[in-house]
C-alpha cells in the first residue's frame, strides 16, 4: 500500500488552513463581517498550533506542547462561536474555554496516549456537532437549502469519533498508533474539512447578501413597510394560503387626506414625518398576521385574512388612531385624517380585484367628505369590468386602481 508521511500531510494541512484563515480575515475586515473574523482567527490559531507541534515535536517540551494543543482546541471552539455570531447570537465564551480546559485536565490525569487522543478527538467532535446544530437551527428558521453547511461539520465529527468507536482496536496496536491508517485519515480529512468549511462559509455569506438585497428591494426606505413589489408578493402567498383553507380575505386602501397641502404648508420634511407616523399607526393597529405596505406617495394598502365586516372595524380603528395623533409644528396643528376603502372577497379572490374594488370604495369615501371608511358594495368580476364602470367618470375623479407591478 502507498504510505504517506504524516508530518508532511499535517504541514500541508496547516498551510492550507493558514492561507484560508488569512483570506477570511481579509474579507471579514473588508466587508465588516464579524463572523468571518472569528472564522479567520480560528483557522490561523489552529494552523499555527498544529504547525508548531509538528515541526517542534517533543523538543518543545511538555508544557509548551500542552499549551499549543489547548490553543488548537480553542480554535475549534471559535469555529462554533463563528457560526453563532454569523446568525446574530452572542459568542459563548465559557463554552469556548471548556474544550481547552477539558484537554488540560485529561492530559494531567491520563497517561495512556491512545486515551488522550480519543479524548482530544471527542472534544473536537463535540465542537463540530455544536457547529452543525447551530447551522441546522438556522436552516429550520430560515427554511434555506443549506445541506452542505450541515454535512461538512457532521462528516468532520464522524471521522473524529472513529477513535472512540474503535477504541479497543486501536489500543491493541498502541505502539504503532501514531503512524496508523487512522492518523493518516485524520490529516487528509483535515485538509478537506478546511477547504469544505470555507466553501460553506462563503455560500452562507453569499446567501445572506442575496437575502439582504432582496429585502431591500421589497421595503420602502421611508416608512419601513413593504413597498409595492414586496406587498404584492407577500399578499399572493397569503391569498393562496387562505384559499387552501377556504377562508375569506379583505383588502383596504388608505389615502392621507390633503397630503399635498400638508407638504405645501409645512414642507416636505414634515410630510415625510406624517408618512412615517401613519405607517406606525397602521402597523400598531393591525394584527401580526395582517400585511401592510406603502404602494404610492401617500397611499397605503393592507390585506387581512378576515371577513369584510371585521376589516371595516380594523379600518375604523386605524382612522380614529390617526385622527387623534395630535401632531403640531411651529406653523400650527396638522390635520391628520385618512380616507379608507375596504373590500372583501371569498377564498381565492385575486389581489388586483380586491384592490380595484377597495379603490372604488376609497373614491366614494373622498367624495363623501373624506376622513371616513367606506366598504365596497360588491366586487368587480374583473379589472376590465371595473375599468368600464369607471370609464364615464371625469379624469380628475377617476382614482387609478392600485394594481401592483
Amino acid at each position: 500500500m502507498m504510505s504517506f508521511d504524516t508530518s508532511t500531510l499535517y504541514l500541508f494541512a496547516t498551510m492550507v488552513a493558514g492561507m484560508l484563515g488569512a483570506m477570511l480575515m481579509f474579507f471579514g475586515r473588508q466587508e465588516n463581517i464579524p463572523a468571518l473574523k472569528w472564522w479567520g482567527t480560528a483557522y490561523l490559531l489552529g494552523a499555527a498550533s498544529v504547525a508548531l507541534c509538528t515541526v517542534g515535536g517533543s523538543a518543545l517540551g511538555t508544557p509548551i506542547l500542552l499549551a499549543l494543543n489547548a490553543v488548537g482546541f480553542a480554535a475549534c471552539g471559535m469555529v462554533w462561536n463563528a457560526s453563532r455570531v454569523f446568525h446574530g447570537r452572542k459568542p459563548n465564551l465559557p463554552g469556548l474555554m471548556l474544550g481547552p480546559i477539558a484537554w488540560i485536565g485529561a492530559v494531567t490525569t491520563v497517561e495512556d496516549s491512545a486515551t488522550r487522543l480519543t479524548i482530544g478527538a471527542a472534544i473536537v467532535a463535540i465542537y463540530a456537532a455544536l457547529t452543525a446544530a447551530e447551522l441546522w437551527n438556522e436552516r429550520r428558521r430560515a427554511m434555506q437549502k443549506r445541506w452542505p453547511a450541515i454535512v461538512v461539520p457532521v462528516a468532520h465529527g464522524c471521522v473524529l469519533m472513529l477513535p472512540i468507536l474503535l477504541g479497543d482496536l486501536l489500543r491493541g496496536n498502541e505502539e504503532n498508533f501514531a503512524t496508523s491508517f487512522w492518523v493518516t485519515l485524520f490529516s487528509v480529512e483535515l485538509v478537506l474539512y478546511a477547504i469544505g468549511t470555507v466553501f460553506v462559509i462563503f455560500m452562507m455569506v453569499s446567501d445572506r447578501a442575496v437575502a439582504v438585497h432582496k429585502t431591500a428591494a421589497s421595503i420602502d426606505p421611508l416608512s419601513g413597510m413593504l413597498n409595492r413589489r414586496g406587498f404584492s408578493e407577500a399578499c399572493t402567498r397569503v391569498i393562496e394560503r387562505e384559499a387552501n383553507a377556504g377562508r375569506p380575505v379583505t383588502a383596504m386602501i388608505f389615502d392621507i387626506d390633503h397630503f399635498k397641502s400638508i407638504n405645501d404648508r409645512f414642507g416636505h420634511p414634515a410630510g415625510d414625518e406624517i408618512l412615517k407616523l401613519f405607517a406606525a399607526v397602521v402597523v400598531n393597529n393591525l394584527r401580526i398576521s395582517d400585511l401592510s405596505g406603502r404602494i404610492g406617495g401617500e397611499e397605503f394598502a393592507a390585506l387581512l385574512p378576515c371577513s369584510l365586516d371585521e376589516g371595516v372595524l380594523v379600518a375604523e380603528r386605524v382612522r380614529e388612531a390617526f385622527e387623534t395623533s395630535g401632531i403640531t409644528c411651529d406653523e400650527g396643528a396638522v390635520d391628520t385624517t385618512v380616507s379608507i376603502g375596504v373590500a372583501g372577497g371569498p377564498a381565492g379572490t385575486e389581489l388586483e380585484v380586491l384592490l380595484a374594488s377597495a379603490d372604488t370604495a376609497l373614491y366614494q369615501a373622498k367624495r363623501s367628505g373624506r376622513n371616513r371608511v367606506e366598504a365596497a358594495e360588491e366586487l368587480p368580476l374583473s379589472l376590465e369590468n371595473w375599468r368600464r364602470k369607471t370609464a364615464g367618470l371625469p379624469a380628475s375623479a377617476r382614482h387609478k386602481p392600485a394594481t401592483v407591478q
